[in-house]
C-alpha cells in the first residue's frame, strides 16, 4: 500500500512538472476583504436579492458556494486582498446571506495571476451567455474595453473576444447612445441591442436628431411628474413618431395608407392604418402627449368620414 501511494505521488508530480495537468489555488476568504475590479463588467450597485434569488436558494441548499469566483492580489491596499475578476453576484450572495443569519459563510475564490486584458476575456467568456447580465452593462464593459486594451479598433477586439465585427458593433452602438437619447428611459437597464438599432436610426440627420432629443427631454419630465414609467418600446414609439412629425394634421382621408391625426401643437392623436370593406384599423396613440378630448374628437372624425 505504501508503494502505492508513493508511486501516485511521483506520478503526480511529474504530471504537474510536464504541464499536462494545471493546479488551481482555492481559498474561502472573507468577502470584505475583496473589491471589485474597476474593469468588472457588472454594475455591482444594480444587485438586489431579487437579482441574486436563484444563487440564495441554492447556496442555501448546498450549505455553501459551490463555483469558486476569479480573483487577483491586491498589492498595496490595507483594505482589500483580493480584487474579484469574474463572481460579483456570488460575492454579494455570500455577503447578504452573512447578513442575514448565515454569518460562517465564506467566499470561495479561485486565485490567478492575470493581466487586465486577459481578465476582461475571461469575465466576457464566463458572462456572456448569462441572462442576468443585461446588454447595457455587456456594452458599457465592452466600450470601455475597446479603448483600454485594444486602442480603439474593432477588428482586433473582435478577433480577440472571437466574435464577429458585426456583432461587437451593434453593442458599441448601444452604449454609445447619447446620455439626451438615454435620460428618456426611467429604466436604462431594460435596453437591449435591437433597441439600439432603432434608436440609433433615428439620430441622423441633425434636424431629426434635435427633434428627438427634444422629445426625450418631454417624455424624461413627463415620466417625472406623473412618477410613471413608460416601457421601453412606448418611449422608442414616441421618439419615432418625434424624429419624422406627421405632415398632414386634421381628419385622414380615406386610404389604403396610414396616415396620422395631430393635434394643434402637432402631437400624434392616432393613426390609421388602413381602411377597407372589413373594417377600419386604428393605432390610438394615448401616450404622445395629446389629451383625452382631443383624441376623443379625433376618434368621431374618423366615424363621421367612415361610418355608414
Amino acid at each position: 500500500m505504501a508503494a502505492n501511494v508513493l508511486t501516485g505521488r511521483s506520478n503526480r508530480i511529474a504530471e504537474l512538472a510536464s504541464g499536462g495537468v494545471m493546479t488551481r489555488v482555492h481559498e474561502l476568504v472573507d468577502p470584505a476583504r475583496c473589491r471589485m475590479w474597476a474593469g468588472h463588467n457588472r454594475e455591482y450597485a444594480l444587485l438586489s436579492e431579487q437579482r441574486c434569488a436563484d444563487l440564495i436558494e441554492s447556496m442555501k441548499a448546498q450549505g455553501k458556494q459551490e463555483i469558486p469566483a476569479i480573483v487577483r492580489r491586491v498589492a498595496r491596499d490595507p483594505d482589500f486582498d483580493f480584487e474579484v475578476i469574474c463572481g460579483a453576484r456570488r460575492h454579494w450572495t455570500i455577503n447578504w446571506l452573512r447578513a442575514h443569519n448565515y454569518p460562517d459563510f465564506k467566499f470561495l475564490v479561485d486565485i490567478r495571476e492575470i493581466g487586465d486584458e486577459e481578465a476582461f476575456r475571461l469575465a466576457d467568456i464566463e458572462n456572456r451567455a448569462r441572462d442576468d447580465l443585461t446588454d447595457l452593462e455587456r456594452a458599457r464593459d465592452y466600450l470601455r474595453a475597446l479603448d483600454a486594451y485594444y486602442g480603439g479598433k474593432q477588428r482586433t477586439m473582435a478577433e480577440r473576444i472571437n466574435v464577429t465585427e458585426s456583432w461587437l458593433t451593434r453593442y458599441l452602438d448601444l452604449a454609445r447612445l447619447p446620455e439626451e437619447v438615454m435620460l428618456a428611459f426611467t429604466q436604462p437597464q431594460e435596453l437591449g441591442v435591437r433597441n439600439a438599432i432603432a434608436l440609433k436610426a433615428l439620430l441622423k440627420p441633425e434636424d431629426r436628431r434635435a427633434r428627438v432629443f427634444s422629445e426625450a427631454k418631454a417624455l424624461a419630465d413627463r415620466q417625472v411628474q406623473t412618477g410613471k414609467p413608460l416601457p421601453v418600446l412606448d418611449v422608442i414609439r414616441a421618439l419615432a413618431v418625434a424624429a419624422d412629425p406627421p405632415k398632414r394634421s386634421g381628419s385622414p382621408k380615406k386610404s389604403g395608407l396610414a396616415s396620422s391625426v395631430t393635434n394643434a401643437d402637432g402631437k400624434p392623436i392616432l393613426r390609421v392604418e388602413g381602411a377597407d370593406r372589413k373594417g377600419i384599423r386604428l393605432t390610438l396613440l394615448h401616450k404622445a402627449g395629446a389629451t383625452r378630448e382631443q383624441a376623443e374628437k379625433a376618434i368621431r372624425d374618423v366615424l363621421d368620414q367612415h361610418w355608414l
